[in-house]
């Protein structure tokens, strides 16, 4: 049973680095579409409220979230990177340094999904709430810019840290399994010496 536990540790230990790294790329990708398309129609950056297209404001509004969601990400980074520096990925028992980088991973992601998920599906509605997409049309016609009326962007959080709570409950669940691993050897342990007496 142990070495399938091992096998889940190691997997999950990969996964929590992975999904802590798409995290970031999404982090990258977020306001590319929103870069190409409404970035043209500033006509002074000092002051956003002179734009060809109404509402294309949500550019700049977003940027300080998004470099939010760029730092919250390295730092799911390094957390996932402290799951091998405590030897999660390997250790037979599991020990005080163990439990704390997994609850800490566990309760970052949590926290980081909530954030992101509240933030984005604001920012997505006010989006298709407030930009002038005929403007926009127009505006990408004559000067050949990007037209999108896509959210793909903002969608995609819904998988990015969809994932990233799937990989901290499997986390939390491996901890669970292996602590009851540790009980039924310890049991298997005291029964043996008992024998032996």
């Amino acid at each position: 049973m142990y070495k399938k536990q091992m096998i889940a540790q190691k997997f999950l230990c990969l996964a929590a680095v992975i999904v802590s790294a798409i995290s970031f790329l999404y982090s990258l990708g977020l306001m590319t579409d929103l870069y190409d398309s409404l970035y043209t129609t500033m006509r002074n950056p000092n002051d956003i409220s002179q734009t060809s297209v109404p509402g294309s404001q949500i550019y700049y509004y977003m940027q300080e979230f998004d470099n939010m969601l760029l730092l919250c990400s390295i730092g799911m980074i390094l957390l996932a990177v402290l799951l091998y520096i405590t030897n999660t990925h390997v250790r037979r028992r599991y020990y005080i340094g163990n439990f704390f980088s997994t609850g800490a991973f566990t309760v970052a992601s949590i926290a980081l999904s909530i954030f992101a998920h509240n933030y984005i599906a604001t920012y997505k509605a006010w989006y298709l709430t407030n930009l002038d997409f005929a403007a926009l049309k127009e505006f990408s016609e004559m000067w050949g810019t990007l037209y999108t009326e896509s959210t793909f962007w903002f969608d995609a959080h819904y998988v990015v840290y969809g994932l990233m709570l799937l990989v901290s409950v499997l986390l939390v669940a491996n901890a669970v399994w292996k602590v009851n691993l540790m009980k039924d050897e310890a049991k298997l342990v005291e029964e043996g010496r008992r024998a032996e007496a």
